[in-house]
């Protein structure tokens, strides 16, 4: 038995084809193959080729678990699992109130699922306290979107735009390491010489502007506005503005205010506080003003701050004032990173969102899908809390009592991880849905074992907006079921409204119609229709189904709903796009005073968000088995450290063990961990949970420590270590 589906990581979905095996000693019951689709074009990388591991790792998850008296989680059955969950939640809420339960969503879920965990959260267990890991990932981006152009999808146009495309500006972000099957969108661009990369320390993606292949700009550590507002100070000053599109297609009065926003950050100043040089500043301004085919996109790096909305807004506005965006060839977008990132914010699981990418305080999207729901649009809760106050409500008074967790690890992917794990402790209830025992699954009282990608049908939304079927290939392990099963088991024993259905195709119909006229419609879209093998992007009305194909890409399928938004107007006001100006807030230097260092967090080739999958997969785990710090050699000899000494990185939250590797591409202040591991390793122990204060975005990239030499390090052998930031290897790509 052989089915098309796509990757369970990334947001690019990369096509595979799983063809059911039978197992074998040690081996598994899944063959992958890459498959010819549009974003990987038969590539996968090493985490894609090993997806179908985790399904038979030796620790997953597959009867409930629940803590006994000794404190022990121990088997039960499934009955008994779920008969504890509804008693204890009734019991809350009926001594606290409706939000003393709290509900924490993933990026991972399903369609399917992210929509019927929001609807859970609001008519069953009435409590506006939900959100998701999505937080952490697409907020700032999701904010300035909204802000500018009225609707947030990661990338506006196809990935395969970028073939043809002159110039890049990638700003905080590592594609070569996080989804490698997108550099063969960026060889065009290479060739030409037009790639720009802004990170402040040379990551594998930046060593792909060597000789002659484009620019690397290294601010830094939080000074990514500034070098916006100066590259739009630029734009401005040499007459590249595109005028004629700014009176057209833009708010009046927005590009007086942008003039006079960024008018005090000329060449030198910039220079001053980003460390960037004014030649090169000059340089690449002139390039993405000098011709067709630019395109301007953000990730994490530059989001993951206090300020990451106006940074992404100043991106935002540097492509306006461009003449980018809409504009065939052309654009602005955002590399969502969780497989399901772009579907999992648009149908609910968001503290102020319901399906359709809707406001959860607007009245007429309240009245809609109340009524798709059968419920009374006034029983419906307002804004929840996002993710970061969500968790540290916890154990305070009106806070959150009991907790359901459903495809995520917060106690190694929130901020401040050591307070989230000290409060998780405190929880009169915690229930968590995984397919491993992760290491917050270890803290649950009652723990539910879910099923995963290749067990199960439903949808997903990629990077590009692209609605895409997920299909099962293998019965779910033991008794592992759907989180769907798990939802509906726990709204008709809390006797709650509406249908519950456990049909991934029913439940998507259902989503479709709480969709329809918001800003993510998929009403014209159903399991049927996406298996014919349509290409579907949202939005996508009912009409659109039948009535607007819009051609034949070179993939060869029939493409269907608006795969590049913006082409004759925005959905706002007017139709025009909002330019924002912003201020930069300046803030100390980091990481030059009394020996401390700015510590950077981000990704790895081999694994992916917390690692309790990755972790799992023997090859992967062989390649990057622990922690490693890696550090500029000047700034190692200056601590009296060298190559593979173990390492302590602390500071008032707490202590990280490591081991080093010197990485000649580091910033001589600068520190940069992965954020995949555990326990002692765990990265996020020593990040602030302090949040943009219009996203809700933790800042992930901008931490004080200091690093020194580990009480044991004479006893840690030397090894060598496969810098992340050494060039990167065709291999990544078979």
């Amino acid at each position: 038995m052989s089915v098309e589906t796509h990757c369970p990581y990334c947001a690019l979905q990369c096509g595979m084809r799983l063809t059911r095996t039978a197992a074998g000693p040690g081996g598994t019951a899944v063959h992958v193959q890459g498959r010819d689709f549009p974003t990987n074009r038969g590539g996968l990388c090493r985490k894609g080729w090993t997806a179908a591991e985790v399904l038979t790792v030796g620790d997953r998850l597959t009867r409930p678990l629940v803590r006994d008296d000794r404190g022990d989680l121990v088997p039960t059955t499934w009955g008994q699992a779920l008969d504890v969950v509804a008693s204890r939640l009734e019991g809350l809420q009926a001594e606290h109130g409706p939000e003393a339960i709290g509900v924490f969503g993933g990026g991972g879920l399903t369609n399917e699922k992210a929509y019927q965990l929001g609807k859970f959260a609001r008519i069953a267990l009435r409590t506006s306290r939900i959100d998701y890991n999505g937080r952490f990932c697409m907020s700032s981006a999701a904010a300035a979107g909204n802000r500018a152009f009225g609707v947030d999808r990661g990338l506006p146009f196809p990935v395969t735009d970028l073939d043809d495309a002159s110039t890049v500006l990638l700003l905080g972000s590592n594609p070569a390491a996080t989804m490698p099957p997108l550099l063969s969108h960026l060889q065009g661009v290479r060739e030409r010489g037009g790639l720009i990369v802004v990170d402040p320390r040379r990551s594998q993606t930046a060593h792909l502007t060597e000789q002659g292949a484009g620019i690397h700009v290294a601010p830094t550590p939080g000074t990514d506005l500034p070098l916006l507002l100066g590259l739009t100070h630029l734009v401005l000053a040499q007459g590249w503005a595109d005028t004629a599109y700014l009176e057209q297609r833009t708010d009046p009065g927005g590009l007086e205010s942008l003039r006079r926003s960024v008018s005090a950050w000329w060449p030198q100043r910039v220079q001053q506080v980003t460390g960037v040089p004014v030649a090169t500043l000059t340089q690449v301004a002139g390039r993405l003003a000098g011709g067709d085919g630019v395109y301007v996109i953000t990730g994490r790096g530059v989001e993951q701050h206090v300020d990451g909305t106006d940074t992404v807004t100043a991106a935002i506005n540097l492509a306006l004032v461009l003449g980018l965006v809409g504009r065939a060839g052309s654009g602005y977008g955002t590399l969502t990173g969780q497989g399901n990132g772009q579907g999992g914010r648009e149908h609910g699981q968001k503290a102020d969102q319901l399906p359709g990418y809707r406001s959860i305080s607007d009245p007429a999207a309240r009245e809609h899908v109340a009524a798709v729901w059968g419920v009374e649009a006034a029983d419906l809760p307002g804004p929840g809390l996002p993710a970061v106050e969500l968790l540290s409500s916890i154990g305070r008074p009106a806070g959150v009592r009991g907790l359901l967790v459903h495809g995520s690890n917060v106690v190694v992917s929130a901020p401040d991880a050591g307070a989230v794990r000290a409060a998780l402790a405190t929880l009169e209830l915690l229930v968590v849905s995984d397919v491993v025992l992760s290491e917050t699954a270890a803290l649950a009282d009652v723990v539910l074992p879910v099923t995963q990608w290749a067990e199960e049908e439903g949808t997903m939304t990629s990077i590009e907006g692209r609605v895409l079927r997920r299909r099962a290939v293998v019965p779910p392990v033991g008794e592992a079921r759907s989180d769907l099963d798990v939802i509906a088991e726990l709204a008709h024993r809390l006797g709650a409204p509406g249908r519950w259905s456990t049909d991934p195709a029913t439940v998507f119909d259902e989503l479709a119609r709480a969709s329809a006229g918001g800003i993510a419609d998929y009403s014209g879209l159903t399991h049927a229709l996406l298996d014919s093998g349509v290409a579907a992007y949202w939005p996508c009305p009912a009409e659109a189904a039948t009535d607007e194909l819009v051609g034949v890409p070179r993939g060869g399928d029939v493409v269907i709903g608006t795969p590049r938004l913006f082409g004759e107007s925005f959905p706002r006001p007017g139709g025009r796009a909002r330019i924002v100006p912003v201020t930069a807030r300046l803030r100390e230097p980091l990481g030059q005073r009394d020996g401390e260092l700015t510590l950077v967090t981000g990704r790895l080739l081999e694994h992916y968000q917390s690692g309790a999958q990755t972790r799992r997969v023997p090859e992967l785990l062989a390649a990057q088995p622990r922690l490693v710090a890696e550090l500029h050699p000047a700034t190692a000899s200056r601590l009296g450290l060298g190559e593979g000494d173990g390492v302590i990185i602390s500071n008032a939250r707490g202590t990280v063990r490591a081991h080093l590797a010197l990485a000649p591409g580091m910033r001589l202040d600068t520190v940069f961990l992965p954020f995949h591991f555990g326990g002692e390793e765990c990265a996020n122990l020593l990040t602030e949970a302090v949040a943009d204060p219009i996203s809700g975005m933790p800042e992930f990239k901008r931490t004080l420590v200091t690093v020194g030499a580990a009480d044991d390090a004479a006893d840690d052998p030397r090894r060598t270590h496969d810098d992340s930031s050494a060039p990167v290897r065709q291999e990544i790509l078979r």
